[in-house]
């Protein structure tokens, strides 16, 4: 039972980083898009960073957005799809 127990519990701590750092995602409607700054600012003001190498010309402020991002990188966005 302690062994059990034991290894139930390093498990735990061992998995419980990844579940805290896992991709997050925010919806809105874009207010302002910037290519060359590599930059998106959402209606709510919140602005995220653009991977390198992202391209999407027919992004434009109006779309609404669902923007994949990781918390830990201050809103570096890892992925942007248009929803409407």
């Amino acid at each position: 039972m302690r062994v059990l127990l034991s290894n139930l519990a390093i498990v735990t701590v061992l998995t419980t980083p990844a579940f805290a750092l896992a991709a997050q995602t925010a919806t809105g409607t874009v207010k302002e898009y910037s290519p060359a700054a590599m930059s998106l600012t959402l209606a709510d003001g919140t602005m995220y960073r653009l991977p390198p190498g992202f391209n999407d010309p027919r992004l434009k402020a109006g779309d609404t957005v669902r923007i994949s991002y990781d918390p830990g990188t201050k809103h570096l966005a890892t992925g942007v799809t248009i929803i409407n």
